[in-house]
């Protein structure tokens, strides 16, 4: 009796079907992406486009929560506080990726085990602008006044461990020259002070710089990257100049906390993917002057790392510290 009694009870499962719950498809529900800056600035500006591009096709709300503070720690620390369950991602830049690992002796993660990578966004060209007063209009003008006049010329940045901090520092390490640090709280008045002549030089971003340099408030010299900007074709690479190893820029991308489903993963990574193909995005990308890095979430993984290493060595050598 009691075997027929499993056997019926199977049998009536098959027919009617178990009452365990369905399994929901990714995404059910919003998902909220962090902004480690401030709203208006040219990484929100980017994720706020992408986000909207996405959303469609995803079929939930993409909810930018910008979370700005401690080169990008306060951001990473909202995510790592997060259910690894794909509705918490974040927007993360050279300082989460690349630097933090190296400027600070106590971080609390890990970038390449503490973090789920889902895609590479692109990165944002620095360009070496200066004040249209200042003497030099070329590289070589440049390093020649800055050695002939030894500490005595300053620069710029958003703040210290920026991507354009960083860059200037491996100008300096390659050129030869010593010029000084002057940060800011972020681009916005690091900008206005090369502009009104305070500061005469600094590496800026084309996200936020564009605009001011087609206007001839700063004169751009050269572009740190291998190949010219396409927003500015007609300004020469560091290369073009002799100093090939000059390449540096903002670089984008999705992560999440270590254990994401893949499934989550792969969904947010093929929408990404996407994304930056819309009409719209595209648009916006030739305006910043931002070049598109689409690809799968091991190809972001690979050079992630391999950027760590190469500025690991450059941050060793210029010797900065956050903490």
């Amino acid at each position: 009796m009691k075997r027929f009694l499993q056997l019926l009870a199977a049998g009536l499962m098959l027919a009617f079907g178990s009452h365990a719950p369905a399994q929901t498809a990714y995404p059910s529900q919003p998902v909220r992406w962090i902004v480690p800056y401030v709203a208006g600035g040219g990484t929100d500006n980017l994720a706020r486009a992408l986000a909207e591009a996405m959303q469609p096709s995803l079929g939930q709300p993409l909810i930018i929560d910008n979370r700005p503070g401690a080169s990008t720690n306060i951001g990473v620390s909202v995510l790592m506080q997060s259910k690894p369950d794909g509705y918490t991602i974040m927007q993360a830049e050279n300082a989460a990726l690349l630097f933090n690992e190296y400027m600070f002796a106590k971080l609390p993660y890990k970038p390449a085990s503490d973090f789920t990578y889902i895609g590479a966004i692109g990165r944002f060209p620095v360009a070496l602008v200066v004040h249209p007063d200042f003497p030099a209009k070329t590289v070589a003008e440049f390093v020649s006044y800055v050695k002939a006049h030894p500490d005595k010329v300053s620069y710029a940045s958003p703040g210290n461990g920026s991507p354009h901090h960083m860059a200037m520092e491996l100008f300096k390490q390659k050129a030869g020259i010593n010029v000084q640090h002057v940060p800011y709280k972020g681009a916005a008045p690091a900008m206005t002070d090369v502009m009104g002549g305070q500061v005469p030089t600094m590496m800026l971003d084309l996200a936020s710089g564009l605009p001011i340099i087609k206007s001839g408030k700063v004169r751009v010299l050269a572009i740190a990257l291998p190949q010219r900007a396409g927003a500015l074709p007609e300004v020469p690479t560091f290369a073009e100049l002799g100093f090939k190893d000059v390449n540096a820029y903002a670089f984008h991308g999705l992560i999440g906390p270590s254990g994401m489903p893949p499934e989550a993963v792969a969904r947010i990574n093929a929408e990404l993917n996407k994304a930056m193909q819309a009409p719209k995005v595209v648009k916006l990308f030739s305006e910043f002057g931002f070049e598109a890095l689409p690809g799968t979430p091991q190809d972001f993984y690979k050079l992630s790392r391999a950027e760590s290493e190469r500025w690991g060595r450059i941050i060793k050598t210029a010797g900065v510290q956050l903490d």
